[in-house]
């Protein structure tokens, strides 16, 4: 239906139609809560558990990637691994073609290198036949994973894991603001769709009070601070979260 009222309104400012027959067509509501089912943080460790002793050496690189989008992630190659201001950073191409970069926490770096071993420059996730992963082969190695697992998975599906990025993020108590950027949302109304208390970020994904141990920094707010030093920030909190 956007799509439609969308082509009607552009042919009356084109001057095509007197008025749009869609003007007063009531769209079905939205839901504030995202549809899509993350893990629980019982969950997420029996994934990473799995992913970790796999003997395919992507499936590892493949979880410990899970805040980037199933397309970005396919899409890296080796060449995109660098460092900037001391801090190992993955060139990313976004929506719209954005160009960002990505810190890596140590764990997550290691993961990354377990899966380029000594490969010359290419993809960093490949396939059984050696070529450039897609989404359907990380849904199909995910699903394997989750029948690998201690624990009862879902039914998996890439997008799972950037939810759950989310909201491991949002009840470790990170700013919503950090989280945002961290995301890469363009409406902070996108991240607060997976936010923790909603049906999708069950009370099982709340971290037991243990775990909140040293965590209390990352509630605070932060001042306004240069590009640098917020990218130092972001990694260091993140390296705490994959600890």
């Amino acid at each position: 239906m956007a799509v439609v009222t969308g082509f009607y309104r552009t042919c009356v400012i084109d001057g095509v139609l007197a008025h749009s027959p869609a003007e007063y067509v009531r769209r079905p509501r939205v839901s504030n809560e995202s549809p899509t089912l993350g893990l629980s943080h019982l969950q997420f460790e029996a994934l990473l558990s799995a992913a970790r002793d796999s003997a395919n050496r992507f499936d590892f690189a493949l979880v410990v990637m899970l805040g980037l989008r199933i397309f970005e992630a396919c899409s890296t190659d080796i060449a995109d691994v660098g460092e900037e201001h001391g801090h190992r950073v993955l060139r990313v191409v976004g929506k719209g073609s954005k160009i960002v970069l990505i810190p890596l926490p140590p764990a997550v770096g290691r993961g990354i290198d377990r899966a380029i071993a000594d490969r010359d420059p290419g993809p960093i996730l490949l396939n059984s036949r050696g070529r450039r992963m897609d989404r359907h082969c990380a849904t199909r190695r995910l699903r394997v994973l989750a029948k690998a697992s201690v624990v009862r998975l879902p039914h998996m599906h890439p997008h799972m894991l950037r939810h759950t990025f989310v909201t491991t993020m949002l009840d470790v108590g990170v700013d919503l603001r950090d989280v945002q950027i961290a995301a890469r949302h363009a409406d902070p109304r996108t991240t607060m769709r997976l936010r923790p208390g909603s049906k999708q970020s069950r009370s099982a994904c709340q971290l037991h009070p243990r775990r909140l141990h040293g965590l209390g920094h990352m509630t605070t707010q932060r001042p306004h601070m240069p590009r640098t030093v917020y990218i130092e920030q972001i990694g260091a909190e993140s390296s705490k979260l994959f600890a």
